[in-house]
């Protein structure tokens, strides 16, 4: 696969406004697969250390991904100069969108499934695992709820029971208890069950639960699309605020303006 072909891919997987250039090196790397160069806006592919052109595909659109951030970042701040921290939860969620697209436009196969030990040990690690490990936690968090209920009852402080008996890190027993307290899916795992547990409506916790469910999304995707629709929500909730407050400055406009006629007129009289 030539470098122009590369290009036209990419493209063809999201625009961009900026011109930018696909550089082969036709070399192997040990250190990394690719590396992309904010100031000239060049991706570079080590492209010996890839056996097939799928894997050439993901570290072109790796990189390409940090092309899209870049220009974003530019188009926010001209002045904007790229810093160390790089791969962000906004990188690998937009990483992730890309990829799919690839896979849906048939440029790039993850093809787990077409591989029959790996598609059986996906499956063991997903029902016995991931799915187990989770129902386990989720039963631990109500014993902990439990735990607490008793320390209360017998006038014992729970911090210190937690502390000094079972010794569990505090922001632990937190995550724990509250994958306890509402009613999340263990197939999605643990980590997951955290995520969806510290969303406060019923709805938007079944909405995200979806979201790991169905597949596709990174946990770095679906944790930046929460923080989009937070985003939003805070958006539109100072737009409703700022609405109220024009429609009471407005009414206490008029109700001056009103008094303040009847005052001149009562000026004028006399």
């Amino acid at each position: 696969m030539d470098n122009q072909k590369i290009k036209d891919i990419l493209l063809d997987i999201a625009e961009t406004q900026i011109e930018f250039s696909v550089i082969q090196t036709g070399k192997e790397s040990k250190r990394v697969n690719g590396f992309y160069k904010p100031d000239t806006h060049e991706i570079f592919l080590h492209n010996l250390n890839f056996k097939s052109d799928n894997m050439l595909v993901y570290t072109a659109v790796h990189e390409y991904t940090h092309h899209l951030i870049t220009e974003r970042k530019l188009e926010e701040d001209p002045a904007y100069v790229c810093n160390s921290k790089v791969h962000t939860q906004e990188f690998w969620a937009r990483f992730g969108e890309l990829l799919k697209i690839a896979e849906d436009k048939g440029y790039y196969s993850l093809g787990w499934e077409n591989n029959p030990e790996l598609k059986e040990l996906t499956e063991d690690i997903k029902t016995n695992y991931l799915a187990k490990n989770g129902q386990l936690m989720q039963e631990f968090g109500k014993k902990l709820s439990r735990a607490w209920e008793l320390c209360k009852e017998a006038d014992i402080r729970y911090e210190d029971y937690i502390d000094r008996v079972l010794c569990l890190p505090r922001n632990a027993e937190k995550d724990i208890r509250k994958v306890g307290a509402v009613p999340v899916n263990p197939a999605i795992g643990f980590e997951n069950m955290k995520t969806v547990a510290s969303v406060k409506k019923a709805d938007a916790r079944a909405e995200i639960e979806k979201d790991f469910l169905d597949g596709g999304k990174s946990p770095a995707t679906v944790r930046e699309l929460m923080k989009q629709k937070a985003g939003q929500v805070k958006t539109d909730d100072k737009k409703s605020r700022l609405e109220k407050e024009k429609s009471r400055l407005e009414k206490t406009i008029a109700s001056l303006t009103q008094r303040l006629e009847v005052v001149e007129e009562s000026l004028a009289s006399m």
